[in-house]
């Protein structure tokens, strides 16, 4: 459990620092900012290669949505949820520090009003968006997220090449998303600037963590019932 924990841990920093590091210091560099579809892209390598790097250890969640959701789905024991949920968010803590510290290098960075790619709703939102419209968006993308891993990590023919489809399927959510929320469907990579940001992003973290668990149950649900957990044959991780 310890090699899985750290396992974790390090693939949440990973994910955290590659992903929101792109957003704060690339996505509007002058003149040759990476953009929305940089960023997107950063998320979905950073799932990609740790997942292989560190995958056949721990499974590779780097998420506690998409624990939860394997949990949900028959793919995961429960008595493992906790400790990997610990570790993911402390991965990401440690991500936002990091991370704190090299923007802060630069002159004028202010954590607090740049928003720290944070996410967030109404004001908060990049595009204005309502709570509703980010709680929805939310939802339905984690659900989907969880859906997508939960049936392809149950097919053992696909066990080699499973972290394409999965980073994929995170660039194309926050391709959706980002104007929306600045994406989470991840509690931990939420919580990792969040507490850096210091301000209006912890006082919106709850949604960060409701809607992606319940979104993660439904996804899971989901996996279930399409008979991922029958191609799996049991839960072993």
């Amino acid at each position: 459990m310890l090699r899985r924990m750290l396992a974790e841990g390090f693939g949440t920093f990973w994910l955290v620092f590659g992903g929101c590091g792109s957003a704060v210091l690339a996505a509007a560099f002058p003149h040759l900012g990476i953009g929305f579809a940089g960023v997107a892209l950063a998320f979905g390598l950073t799932v990609l290669t740790m997942a292989y790097a560190v995958g056949h250890i721990s499974g590779g969640h780097f998420n506690p949505a998409v624990t939860i959701g394997q949990c949900a789905g028959g793919l995961f024991p429960a008595r493992h949820v906790l400790p990997y949920i610990g570790a993911q968010v402390i991965g990401g803590i440690a991500a936002g520090a990091v991370l704190y510290i090299v923007a802060g290098g630069a002159a004028g960075f202010d954590a607090s009003a740049s928003g720290f790619a944070s996410n967030g709703y109404g004001e908060h939102s990049p595009g204005g968006y309502s709570l509703l419209a980010c709680a929805i968006i939310e939802l339905v993308l984690t659900a989907f997220f969880v859906l997508i891993i939960n049936c392809v990590v149950s097919r053992q023919s696909l066990a080699a090449v499973a972290p394409i489809p999965i980073g994929l399927a995170l660039t194309l959510i926050h391709l959706i998303s980002i104007p929306v929320t600045n994406t989470s469907v991840n509690p931990a990579r939420s919580t990792g600037v969040a507490l850096f940001q210091g301000g209006w992003a912890i006082e919106q973290l709850w949604m960060f963590w409701l809607v992606p668990v319940v979104g993660a149950v439904i996804g899971g649900a989901i996996s279930r019932a399409l008979g991922a957990l029958d191609e799996r044959g049991h839960c072993d991780a």
